[in-house]
C-alpha cells in the first residue's frame, strides 16, 4: 500500500496530492524551493516540506525524484516546462515514471493506470507533479479525483473492512438532517452498534481510508446529503477553513472527528 506522497507544492496537482495524502492520514512531503515559494506565495505551514537551499524550481523537481520511488504526472497534451524537466530527469536517472495525458485518458481509466504503476514498481514513495494552476485551471480536481480513485483501487485490493460493514445499519427513508458537526457525530454515534464503534476506535490512524470507503455512502445518505443539507455542508467547511472543499470531503471530516470522539469514549470506558 502507498505509504507517502510528495510533491513541489507548487499550485494545481502539486498541491491536489498533498491535499490527498492529509485527507487519508498518509505521509506527505517533499522539496519546494527557498523561502517555500509558489506562484501564490509562500506555500503555507500546515504542508509538512522541506525547503531547499536555492529558490530554483528545477533542484527541488530532480530532488522530489530522486527520493520517491516513483513519479506521476498528470496533464494535458504535450508535456512543457517543468512537467517536461520532470519526465526528462527521471528517465536519465533511471527513477520509475509514468505520464497520463488527460487528453487521450478519461480520469477512471487515469486511475486503473496510475494503481497499476504503482503496485508494478512498488512504490511506497510517490512523487506527483503537473502544472501550476495558471497554466491548468482545471488540474487541481483533475489531479485529487484521479489519487482518490486510486486509493480506492488499491483499498479493493487489500480490504479488511468486512468485520465493520455486515454491522452498518440501513439509512432511514427520510429523516430531519443534522445542521451541525456535532449533531452528525451525535446521529453516527446512536445509529451504529456498539461492535462497529469499537471496530472504529481501534482502527490505526493510517488506515482512516478503510473508514471512508467503507462508510462513504451510507454517512452521505444518512446526513442528508444526497438531499442537498446545505446547513451542514456550509458549517462543516468553515470549521475545515476550505470553501471549495466537496461533500466528500466534508464526510471525511465528519468520520475523523467521530473516530476521536469514539477513542476518548473508548479509553474511558477501559479505564473504568
Amino acid at each position: 500500500m502507498l505509504k507517502k506522497i510528495i510533491s513541489g507544492g507548487q499550485t494545481g496537482a502539486d498541491r491536489a496530492a498533498l491535499d490527498v495524502a492529509i485527507k487519508f492520514n498518509i505521509e506527505h512531503g517533499g522539496w519546494l524551493p527557498k523561502g517555500r515559494r509558489t506562484e501564490k506565495g509562500p506555500l503555507p505551514m500546515k504542508y509538512q516540506l522541506n525547503e531547499m537551499d536555492t529558490g530554483d524550481y528545477r533542484a527541488r523537481t530532480e530532488q522530489n525524484i530522486v527520493d520517491s520511488h516513483g513519479t506521476v504526472i498528470i496533464s494535458r497534451g504535450r508535456l512543457t516546462g517543468g512537467s517536461k524537466l520532470t519526465q526528462s530527469f527521471a528517465e536519465f536517472v533511471g527513477r520509475p515514471n509514468c505520464y497520463i495525458d488527460l487528453l487521450n485518458t478519461e480520469e477512471f481509466e487515469a486511475s486503473i493506470i496510475l494503481k497499476s504503476f504503482i503496485m508494478e514498481k512498488e512504490v511506497q514513495t510517490l512523487n506527483v507533479a503537473g502544472p501550476r494552476l495558471s497554466h491548468h485551471p482545471g488540474i487541481y480536481m483533475d489531479v485529487k479525483t484521479i489519487l482518490e480513485a486510486t486509493l480506492y483501487l488499491l483499498f479493493l485490493d487489500t480490504r479488511k473492512d468486512r468485520g465493520m460493514r455486515k454491522y452498518i445499519p440501513s439509512c432511514p427513508v427520510k429523516e430531519d438532517f443534522p445542521q451541525t458537526l456535532e449533531e452528525s457525530i451525535d446521529l453516527l454515534c446512536d445509529d451504529l452498534p456498539l461492535k462497529t464503534r469499537t471496530f472504529i476506535a481501534k482502527l490505526e490512524p493510517h488506515n482512516i481510508h478503510m473508514l471512508y470507503f467503507t462508510l462513504l455512502e451510507y454517512v452521505r445518505q444518512r446526513v442528508g446529503f444526497d438531499m442537498e443539507n446545505q446547513p451542514l455542508l456550509k458549517d462543516c467547511s468553515v470549521r475545515m477553513k476550505d470553501d471549495r472543499c466537496t461533500i466528500e470531503d466534508v464526510v471525511m471530516e465528519i468520520l475523523k472527528r467521530f473516530k476521536q470522539h469514539l477513542e476518548k469514549d473508548h479509553i474511558l470506558r477501559m479505564v473504568q
